[in-house]
């Protein structure tokens, strides 16, 4: 009986403390939130409610924003605003640019992963990381060496699906992309071989694996309510995370300490081409600040920057053009306008080395077709700021401060109101002017940020997708491997396909 009775007993304080809980994360979410008041934008719910549609999350905030062009998600010391207005987007992106910060909540999500790098900090830290990397993506030196390095992977890109294509074997694009990607920003970024693509390195591919699925399990933390406890008990897919970032530390930190011993060997030459030699270099100056801790941060943040947003956007790409075969053949035909080649040309060196950056200058289609898929598919679908004071947006709704506010790249691209009553349908030629390409306002294409803090990287990223895309469209046709299954994203900071895209090569001579 006395067994019983303390069973019972903790069962009823088991319950009693749950209730108490819950009690107090209601009154937690509820109070204080000017709930019906119409100066603030209108409650659609709480944070928590996106856990129920976590595997389709963007098309659920894409959802509510048609109804609500912003609205509010209630958290448990704040409000999280969601908006599709461009007005919006420009004031907190530029237009009152100093009022807003990551906020200490967003990074301590982040920071496991991403450190103090530039995606992460605000500040001194943040203007630093962005004067020294806005210098280097500036040089002559850079843009010829990574040119170079795009045309190379690309080279190798090719005849790893040539081999696929030969053998009648279906192959993961996505998977060949991240691979060819990583090669490329780890020899660019960092003067590294890394021969991910080629296989022949475990120590890379496993790298790769880490990296990816910490990006997924730092997402879950925006839904997990217990993450923190998690982490301090080392448990779930805290415990997964942990040993993740552990073995991207150890990884990232012998790339640093080959890096040095190198420079170390070549201290009378001046040209560095690399851009982590570069941030070594400056090192110099200030060892107080740019300790190797600093440097791992920098280097991930580049890599999730230069690895994940072109392999991403590569694969909407060509899922898009599988969807829609003539906008394909109007690509290929681009290439061999441009380039001045036929199909039957199959020298994949000659055929690369007449990739100039006059030639893909002239590629206006392409541009264009690589910009409707990351109007429709940008790399990452949501992004925010968040208020370091109080504020009212552009469209009248009041702000608190702490107040987080995300803009939602993936619903702005499905907002007829922004793009007109065609806009889920992916069409290239809404950018052409003549055949040629124009741009939007960045704070209505808003796949490369805007203000202060727009990608520095941009032209960087085009320029592989082009050479990449043009080689791969030069010598195959691509079909799904499974025509009837529909392609969607696995949700993480990125937008990466869930299980990859399957695809077939059809070589073109």
């Amino acid at each position: 009986m006395d067994v019983l009775y303390t069973l019972l007993t903790f069962i009823a304080f088991s319950f009693l403390g749950l209730f108490i809980a819950l009690c107090f994360i209601m009154l937690t979410l509820f109070m204080g939130k000017s709930i019906g008041d119409p100066e603030y934008a209108p409650v659609k719910g709480t944070t928590f409610s996106q856990l129920f549609h976590f595997n389709t999350l963007h098309n659920y905030h894409a959802e509510m924003a048609k109804t609500h062009p912003t609205c509010r998600l209630l958290a448990l010391h704040e409000s999280d605003v969601y908006t599709v207005d461009t007005r919006n987007v420009e004031h907190i992106l530029k237009t009152n640019f100093d009022k807003y910060s990551k906020g200490k909540y967003e990074q301590g999500v982040l920071t496991d992963l991403f450190g103090e790098g530039i995606f992460n900090v605000d500040g001194e830290k943040w203007r630093q990381q962005r004067k020294l990397a806005s210098y280097e993506f500036s040089t002559r030196v850079l843009r010829d060496f990574s040119c170079s390095v795009f045309r190379r992977n690309a080279a190798k890109l090719v005849r790893v699906i040539s081999g696929f294509s030969h053998e009648g074997h279906v192959f993961d694009m996505q998977d060949l992309l991240m691979r060819c990607t990583l090669d490329s920003i780890f020899k660019v970024g960092f003067g590294t071989e890394l021969n991910c693509l080629e296989g022949s390195s475990k120590e890379g591919s496993e790298f790769m694996k880490a990296f990816d699925e910490s990006n997924a399990l730092i997402y879950w933390r925006y839904v997990d309510p217990f993450w923190r406890i998690k982490r301090f008990l080392n448990i779930g897919c805290e415990a997964t995370l942990k040993r993740n970032v552990k073995l991207i530390d150890d990884f990232v930190h012998g790339v640093i300490n080959n890096k040095k011993a190198q420079l170390a060997v070549q201290q009378d030459s001046n040209v560095k081409e690399d851009i982590l030699s570069r941030f070594l270099m400056e090192s110099k100056k200030d060892q107080t600040t740019m300790t190797d801790k600093y440097l791992r941060d920098i280097i991930l943040n580049f890599m999730i920057a230069g690895k994940d947003t072109s392999a991403n956007t590569l694969s909407w790409f060509l899922y898009m053009l599988c969807k829609n075969p003539l906008i394909e053949e109007k690509i290929a035909q681009e290439v061999r306008d441009v380039t001045s080649s036929h199909e039957s040309e199959s020298d994949i060196d000659e055929f690369i080395a007449n990739l100039t950056d006059a030639t893909l200058d002239q590629m206006h289609y392409l541009h264009a077709a690589l910009t409707e898929t990351l109007r429709l598919y940008p790399a990452v679908p949501t992004d925010g700021r968040t208020a370091e004071a109080p504020d009212i947006l552009p469209d009248g709704h009041k702000l608190k401060k702490g107040d987080g506010v995300y803009y939602l790249a993936y619903g702005m691209g499905r907002m007829c109101n922004i793009w007109g009553e065609d806009a889920e349908e992916f069409r290239p030629e809404r950018w052409l002017n003549n055949g040629i390409f124009q741009p939007e306002s960045p704070f209505k294409f808003i796949a490369f940020h805007a203000g202060p803090r727009i990608c520095l990287g941009k032209d960087f990223a085009y320029r592989q997708m082009k050479i990449i895309a043009m080689v791969l469209l030069h010598f195959f046709r691509f079909k799904l491997a499974n025509g009837t299954k529909n392609v969607t994203y696995r949700v993480m900071f990125t937008l990466h396909m869930d299980n990859g895209l399957p695809l077939c090569a059809i070589p073109r001579s």
